[in-house]
């Protein structure tokens, strides 16, 4: 009998991908952060199960996604006032983590989701948060049409909406658009002529708008990415959010940050815990150690100390960052969002050497064999090497020092 997995959706087949169907049932709705944690932990034992086969074939992640919305840990940062659990912040990034350790791939579609609903909550009237927070809480995905190819920087939108009746029609082509293929709403960042940006919650099977499989990357290669095409999409005005988080002090860029680092995080965690594993059960000791076991090695034991020392500095800064995120909410005032902006910039440094370290180390201490394909263990450096160029950190740098000696506040955008 043939194999069942041959027929499962791979990514990369540069062809349409159409739209999945709607939830058949509500997602549970999550009611605590211990909760969240004990969700997130279960799913992940799951999610880890599967990861080496679907980043090696290039299947797509789309009954472990259906699984992770339906748990409700897509809906965790709803505010309680509209239903959701309203979780912390070092919560959410806690459980980001705990999944990207199983499968980075899984938890960066979940990313740009998160950080929707924090706009929705800074930007959108009480009539819209009231429908898209009830979206999110019933099970149904937000994916993202943010970024542009060719625009001249990442803040550079070509893409166009024009009021037309009680709809507006958006016009205009998408990349990276991490989460589009496998969700039910495509939220389409669009400028009208005067440049004003907005967030146009499309659904995913509109008329016009086409998400093609197309993404090639080597690393982080499940996350249901690639290109939209937005052609005459009609959008009702009632689902127009307009973007303007950024134009007061607010949490919304450090939200999306610690999000981003959390999947870091997850990636050096795995990345150690598979070292260690190797060293311990498959690789053979150096000549010159004079030892039995590799693991007693005292080079490799340095090492390995050495990186646990650094995944615990960047666990503190992580979720350090997503108390100074909670202050923020709590009370946003330039200094809050500043404190909060340094705090996960902080974490950002921290969980990028992290991952780039440990998923280098790993070949070093494991030995050649650790190099073999049946292994699949070159997927954590791919995927930290992908993932952290998401946003320089080099800039983090810049940003932190600035702040320490001048008192000078990060700027206010996505990506600080």
């Amino acid at each position: 009998m043939p194999d069942q997995a041959i027929d499962r959706p791979r990514v990369n087949t540069r062809a349409p991908f159409p739209a999945l169907p709607r939830p058949a049932r509500p997602a549970h709705v999550i009611a605590s952060d211990a909760e969240a944690i004990e969700v997130a932990t279960r799913l992940a034992a799951d999610f880890a199960a599967g990861a080496a086969e679907r980043d090696r074939e290039g299947f797509l992640p789309i009954e472990e996604i259906e699984r992770y919305s339906q748990s409700g840990l897509w809906a965790i940062n709803v505010p309680a006032a509209y239903g959701g659990a309203g979780v912390s912040y070092a919560t959410v990034a806690q459980v980001i983590a705990i999944v990207a350790a199983a499968d980075s791939s899984i938890a960066q579609i979940t990313q740009n989701h998160l950080t929707l609903l924090a706009h929705i909550d800074l930007d959108a009237t009480e009539e819209q948060k009231r429908d898209l927070f009830g979206l999110a809480l019933a099970g149904h995905r937000f994916g993202n049409a943010f970024s542009e190819l060719h625009s001249r920087n990442v803040a550079s939108f070509e893409t166009q909406y024009v009021e037309d009746g009680d709809d507006v029609v958006v016009n205009g082509e998408k990349f990276y658009t991490t989460g589009a293929l496998l969700a039910h709403y495509v939220p389409i960042v669009a400028v009208t002529a005067e440049g004003q940006g907005a967030l146009v919650f499309a659904e995913r099977d509109a008329s016009g708008l086409t998400v093609i499989n197309d993404w090639s990357s080597f690393g982080q290669r499940t996350t249901a990415s690639g290109t939209v095409k937005i052609v005459n999409v009609r959008v009702p005005r009632a689902r127009v959010v307009p973007i303007a988080a950024f134009d007061r002090p607010t949490a919304a860029g450090p939200i999306s940050q610690i999000i981003q680092s959390a999947i870091d995080l997850g990636i050096a965690r795995a990345a150690l815990a598979e070292t260690i594993a190797f060293v311990r059960d498959k690789s053979r000791p150096w000549i010159d150690s004079g030892k039995e076991r590799a693991s007693e090695d005292p080079f490799t034991i340095a090492i390995v100390g050495e990186l646990t020392i650094q995944l615990h500095a960047a666990e503190a800064l992580l979720e350090r960052g997503g108390r100074l995120i909670d202050a923020a909410l709590a009370a946003p005032t330039e200094d809050s969002v500043a404190a909060a902006t340094i705090g996960v910039a902080e974490s950002k440094v921290l969980t990028t050497n992290a991952a780039i370290e440990t998923t280098n180390r790993l070949f070093e201490l494991a030995g050649t064999r650790a190099t073999l394909i049946s292994n699949n263990l070159d997927r954590y450096w791919r995927n930290a090497r992908t993932h952290t160029l998401h946003d320089p950190v080099r800039w983090k740098y810049f940003h932190i020092g600035n702040h320490a000696l001048g008192g000078i506040n990060p700027p206010r955008h996505p990506w600080n």
